[in-house]
């Protein structure tokens, strides 16, 4: 009995709205971050209404290309674009993979460039004098008071993410060594590590703890508009909010909370605190990101190659 012939394997080349979700979905299950799968999700979603409002040939390369032309007309900054160009990228592989793209057009598609960043965005930092004052501004008798000061000041003096202060509880901080820390901190991208606590933050903090009686589980807690403490935790926007009401009394516009995690590094380093140090103490893999945190510049009035003198002794003869 003759074997039938078997028709071969033919991928699509044009992928339509099922299709595109099953493997935005495959994208978002891949992916174990809470903050990744939101911003993929939302870079995959533009996209998808992007190229479904007009019929397209197939997903290609130049497809792609038109939605980075697409996101430059849009104003946004290059790491943005590069971001949801990485998305879109992701859900091609696993188009690819699913069997519901052609691999050579997957294969195109990854080599779709991005957006090339000119230059650094210049972050925004607080003075010493500022970062005491927006402490005075947030101090207060209330409840909601002391909670907003407790939580601005582990953001200025501990340089905590807002996710890492909303998810702080009572039993992460421990003393270690003679001093209170935050011990075995899981910070962005799963990475541990341990920040030192300063006397005056843990203050503020037992304030905060002995006004609202939080003896386990997560720090800080919602403040009814009766002023008694309810609920389990806090949300990030509630970090946010509470910066931006501290800052509108002392008429700061673009504050936000990770700009209070870059002012707790500069005021660091100005204070001579080494930049190693500052490094563990923000969790950074690379030492270009604390650089960057502590805006450094060039300093042509006095260089640091002037500090060590003159080695050579026959110029330094001549110098007298």
């Amino acid at each position: 009995m003759r074997k039938r012939n078997r028709r071969p394997l033919c991928r699509k080349i044009v992928l339509k709205l099922p299709d595109l979700d099953h493997a935005k979905s495959a994208v978002l299950n891949s992916l174990s971050s809470p903050h990744s799968r939101r911003n993929y999700k939302f870079a995959m979603e533009q996209f998808i209404t992007w190229y479904c409002s007009e019929p397209r040939l197939s997903l290609n390369r130049s497809v792609v290309l038109r939605f980075r032309l697409y996101l430059e007309s849009l104003g946004l900054a290059a790491g943005t674009v590069n971001q949801r160009l990485a998305a879109v990228r992701r859900l091609a592989y696993e188009a690819a993979d699913s069997g519901l793209l052609s691999p050579e057009l997957a294969a195109g598609i990854r080599r779709v460039k991005g957006v090339k960043q000119l230059g650094a965005r210049t972050g925004n930092w607080l003075t010493q004098d500022q970062a005491r004052l927006l402490l005075e501004k947030a101090d207060g008798e209330d409840l909601r008071s002391v909670r907003d000061l407790a939580m601005i000041s582990l953001l200025l003096g501990c340089g905590l993410r807002r996710a890492e202060l909303s998810a702080l509880t009572v039993e992460d901080l421990q003393i270690r060594q003679g001093h209170w820390a935050i011990v075995d901190l899981v910070g962005k991208g799963g990475h541990v590590r341990t920040v030192p606590v300063p006397t005056w933050v843990k203050q503020a903090v037992d304030r905060w703890r002995e006004s609202a009686k939080v003896t386990a589980g997560r720090i800080f807690r919602a403040v009814s508009r009766h002023g008694t403490p309810w609920g389990e935790g806090i949300s990030e926007n509630v970090i946010w909010y509470v910066v931006r009401r501290s800052a509108d009394r002392m008429q700061l516009e673009h504050l936000a909370p990770h700009d209070l995690r870059r002012t707790c590094a500069k005021l660091c380093h100005v204070n001579g605190g080494e930049l190693e140090q500052i490094q563990f103490l923000l969790g950074h893999v690379s030492v270009l990101t604390t650089e960057r945190y502590l805006g450094c510049k060039q300093d042509l009035e006095e260089p640091v190659n002037d500090r060590f003198g003159c080695l050579f002794s026959r110029l330094s003869v001549n110098l007298r």
